[in-house]
């Protein structure tokens, strides 16, 4: 029941898209037809008006300078004669009246717009009556943008249920926890959860130096039983200046050789109530205590040899 009310709500989404995507295209036809309608009107009258104004010259229009009437006969010969032309070339107009001399045609009927025209002739202005074509007469239902929201409706559809499954997938996988070191407020968190614990000056100082150096040194073993790199060392001095401008201590620098064990144990147990939650990856972050006593031991190194850039955050650095 419930994969048919599924698929009843999919053909209910794919019925609406369509309807829309036909209802947008139509207007964007319309609008199409209807500029296309007032460019061909424009371009009729002033095809009409050169015609009649070639014309008039051969035409018997009469002369009020001269005082000579109208041949109204010879006008509506004319007048026949153009409008005959003009429908078999397909144009949106006809002329009804020329000089007063009106021509009474059924034709007209179709045109019920009236577009009024002056121009001077050589002697005299001549006074033209067009009739037009109404733009709804234009406006017709467009079968090609039918055509292509059919064609286009079922690709929203299939990226519709491509976004629900890349969405779903997102809700299945956890997001994975990373080391956030924040020197503002001495804390270091896993960038998931509101858990954050705060380190004292000297091993946040150390761990974030050692952090720093075991990606820039990914390969160099740390052995507990000598002294720490004077690299290492120089990164540990320039963190606790910082901690320094951020105002948190203005003691002297402590010395990170001492009590190397002791500093690494508060690490150690910041970071397993951090990443309580996360023991496997933990590792990546975590200083490997030493396995076993005596010449085992000399093998130790408290390098974090699998740490990435990527894996880390340095608030406030």
């Amino acid at each position: 029941m419930g994969n048919k009310r599924i698929h009843f709500r999919s053909r209910t989404v794919i019925a609406c898209i369509t309807l829309a995507l036909v209802f947008s295209l139509q207007i964007v036809a319309i609008i199409a037809q209807f500029l296309s309608h007032q460019s061909s009107l424009h371009q009729a009258v002033d095809n009409v008006q050169k015609r009649i104004s070639l014309d008039s010259a051969f035409l018997d229009v009469g002369n009020k300078t001269l005082n000579t009437p109208v041949n109204q006969f010879a006008i509506t010969q004319y007048l026949g004669r153009l409008n005959d032309t003009l429908k078999r070339e397909g144009y949106p107009v006809l002329v009804e009246r020329i000089q007063g001399v009106t021509l009474d045609s059924e034709d007209l009927q179709s045109y019920p717009n009236v577009i009024p025209v002056n121009f001077v002739n050589a002697e005299q202005e001549i006074n033209v009556n067009l009739r037009s074509k109404s733009a709804s007469s234009s406006l017709t239902f467009s079968w090609g943008g039918f055509i292509i929201s059919l064609l286009i409706s079922p690709l929203f559809f299939v990226s519709n249920r491509t976004r629900k499954k890349r969405n779903a997938v997102e809700e299945i996988v956890p997001p994975t926890p990373k080391l956030v070191i924040n020197l503002k407020d001495k804390t270091i968190s896993n960038g998931i959860d509101e858990k954050a614990v705060t380190l004292q000056n000297k091993p946040l100082c150390f761990y974030t130096a050692l952090v720093r150096y075991c990606i820039d040194n990914p390969f160099e073993p740390l052995p507990p039983h000598k002294d720490v790199p004077q690299e290492l060392m120089t990164l540990a001095n320039k963190c606790f200046g910082r901690l320094i401008e951020l105002g948190h201590t203005k003691r002297k620098r402590p010395d990170f050789n001492a009590n190397l064990d002791k500093t690494l144990s508060e690490i150690r147990a910041a970071l397993d109530e951090v990443f309580s939650a996360y023991n496997v990856e933990k590792e990546t972050y975590y200083p490997p205590r030493a396995q076993g006593e005596g010449s085992r031991s000399k093998q130790h190194s408290y390098a974090l040899p699998n740490i990435k850039e990527e894996d880390i955050e340095i608030i406030g650095n």
